[in-house]
């Protein structure tokens, strides 16, 4: 079984959330989703995230980059599952 090459989720860690958020909807970019903390757009095949850099790195367990650049990948697989509905992994 083959795992498809896909990305889902990307997200970036900005200094400034309400501007980064501006930024997006400048472009014309839809936006799924807007919480407390963090800003959500569909892309063409995956998800971009708007995250406080400070946040971002606590939540990653590291220091925050000097220079301000923080992000991250994610692949969120659609596993099948077993009669108990727990993933049949590879």
């Amino acid at each position: 079984m083959s795992v498809p090459a896909r990305i889902s989720l990307v997200t970036l860690g900005v200094s400034d959330l309400d501007r980064s958020r501006a930024f997006y909807d400048a472009l014309g970019w839809e936006r799924v989703g807007d919480a407390e903390g963090v800003v959500f757009f569909r892309t063409g095949g995956a998800i971009l995230s708007l995250f406080p850099l400070e946040a971002l790195a606590q939540d990653a367990h590291l220091s925050a980059d000097p220079d301000g650049y923080a992000w991250e990948l994610a692949y969120n697989p659609h596993w099948p599952l077993d009669a108990d509905g727990l993933p049949q992994l590879l």
